[in-house]
């Protein structure tokens, strides 16, 4: 497969109109642990086709918002809503059947599986969960033919990601940087309209991490995706996201594009030390 044009940074502009119509509002987010107050009120909005930026250094509230977000924990308080719909509290594969799904600090593949195995089994619904339409004669050649499209599918999907030569390896022997990738061809298969990634790139070579922000932004212009990520390279996140959110102490500090960050005398004393 031919290396891609990279692509261009910065597609898509968020003005303070795109804003208004967002596809993932977050609203006075509240979030506590018996009496510690991890996420304190965060609000913040994520416009449609953006890549936005969640900054802030450790404990401020980045991953317990990304999981009162996508239903890994349920909120104290607030709300949120994606693509004009409460989701607040909504389960993790409820809000992965709307289109809002994430990935985590640490890859979660299974690893005695196949890296196409993995992938395969991402989509949800699929006819082959059936066990009648599974074992039934007559049937079985409706789930054949799901799966083969199922399988096309994850190989294109491996392609576009450039791991297709590993497809056949099993998931637990791949490198950090290769287990990113595999992530994200399993989320990019559940047909999503909103990514988040939590650290995608932590652990991951150079030439790895450029092939991802390069899938990233390709993904933004070809299929229209929304992305909101955390990563703690103050570099990537200056050069590739349009919109930025500070988190400090649980709440939303500033936000806005990376000169406003960068010349935020708050921002530049509680956690970029100063100097960027």
């Amino acid at each position: 497969m031919s290396e891609p044009e990279a692509a261009p940074r910065q597609e898509t502009a968020v003005t303070s109109d795109a804003i208004e119509s967002p596809l993932l509002e977050v609203d006075g987010l509240r979030k506590e642990f018996g009496g510690v107050v991890a996420v304190d009120g965060a609000t913040f909005s994520v416009a449609e086709g953006s890549l936005t930026g969640l900054i802030g250094p450790n404990g401020a509230g980045k991953s317990t918002t990304f999981n009162c977000i996508t239903g890994i924990h349920e909120p104290t308080g607030g709300r949120v809503t994606f693509d004009g719909q409460d989701i607040t509290g909504l389960a993790p594969y409820t809000l992965a059947n709307r289109g809002l799904v994430r990935t985590f600090q640490i890859a979660r593949e299974l690893s005695e599986m196949t890296v196409l195995e993995n992938v395969m089994l991402a989509p949800g619904g699929q006819v082959g969960e059936s066990v009648l339409r599974s074992v039934t004669p007559g049937l079985r050649s409706e789930v054949i033919k799901a799966e083969a499209a199922v399988r096309d599918r994850a190989w294109e999907t491996l392609e576009f990601f450039e791991i297709d030569h590993l497809a056949h390896e099993n998931a637990g022997n791949l490198s950090g940087g290769q287990r990113k990738l595999l992530e994200m061809a399993r989320v990019l298969m559940t047909d999503p309209e909103m990514i988040l990634l939590d650290e995608p790139l932590a652990g991951v070579n150079p030439t790895l991490e450029e092939k991802l922000l390069e899938r990233i932004h390709e993904l933004r212009r070809e299929q229209g995706l929304t992305f909101l990520l955390v990563e703690h390279d103050m570099d990537v996140i200056m050069n590739n996201c349009e919109h930025i959110i500070v988190m400090h102490q649980g709440s939303v500090l500033a936000e806005g594009d990376a000169e406003t960050i960068t010349s935020d005398e708050r921002v530049l004393e509680a956690y970029l030390g100063g100097d960027v």
